[in-house]
């Protein structure tokens, strides 16, 4: 029964994860910027699994104090932490990126590189001084150097993430913590799909590509899941979308009906 802490778990891949982690029988804290969004999530995933195993607690990854606050919780609650995972994300309008305002530039930094970073050293402390844990960033496009068209200050940002992440695990590898990245691939959220909110067109384009190679939370999240519970090793690189499923979907694409975008009632629906 590991206790587990998750950043921006209120929707997406975050709270898929933390669905999966109650289903394996884990205690978690559900985290995420408003009490609202953070009380709603807990409602519903009480409503499946009980509330003995499930605790909210709203704070901004992107200041130290609250992520402090986070880690008291936490332990307050569950103990001990075993797992803490720096999922919260903020992604910007697919377009050229002198077009994106400062305020937006500066939301993304913020919240992708300073609260992942933030996070990263209350759990890394935390974890020394109760002598054991694992804590997990969330990559994303740009982290391994790829670009497109509309993506720099997202894809720079993950690109951070990637350096920071490698770096943290070599520093700690004399402490005992074990620092890893996680990888789920293109997976349809909110997030990804608020990018196209002004350019329905771009969405439309964009849907073929999405139906061969993204996948829906609820597929990433448990599979996830289980390759963090499994694993012992430091430095460990957790990819769900690697070279070879993501062929295997393009060689499998003109046999496919795969279609991410489908009515409610369809059963590849998870938006």
């Amino acid at each position: 029964m590991k206790r587990v802490v998750i950043t921006g778990s209120t929707r997406g891949i975050g709270y898929a994860l933390a669905d999966a982690f109650l289903a394996q029988g884990c205690r978690i804290i559900v985290n995420g910027r408003g009490h609202e969004s953070v009380e709603q999530a807990c409602v519903d995933l009480a409503m499946r699994y009980g509330s003995e195993s499930l605790y909210g607690f709203p704070a901004t990854v992107s200041e130290p104090e609250e992520m402090e606050k986070l880690w008291s919780y936490a332990v307050e609650h569950l103990g001990a932490v075993d797992i803490w995972i720096n999922n919260a994300g903020l992604g910007h309008d697919t377009i050229p990126p002198w077009e994106i305002p400062a305020a937006a530039v500066k939301n993304v930094i913020d919240v992708n590189v300073l609260g992942l970073i933030f996070g990263s050293q209350v759990a890394m402390k935390g974890m020394m001084e109760q002598g054991f844990g694992q804590i997990y960033n969330m990559q994303g496009f740009g982290s391994n150097g790829r670009m497109r068209e509309g993506m720099s200050v997202f894809g720079t940002s993950k690109a951070a993430v990637h350096y920071f992440t490698e770096a943290l695990a070599k520093e700690a590898e004399e402490t005992g913590i074990i620092v890893g990245s996680l990888s789920p691939g293109m997976v349809m959220t909110d997030m990804v799909l608020e990018r196209f909110k002004d350019d329905p067109e771009g969405l439309e384009k964009a849907k073929s590509i999405f139906n061969i190679i993204a996948d829906t939370a609820d597929n990433v999240g448990p599979w996830m899941v289980e390759q963090i519970l499994s694993n012992d090793k430091n430095g460990t690189h957790i990819d769900y979308l690697t070279r070879s499923r993501m062929v295997g979907r393009f060689l499998k694409s003109p046999f496919s009906k795969r279609d991410l975008f489908a009515d409610d009632d369809d059963e590849n629906q998870d938006i």
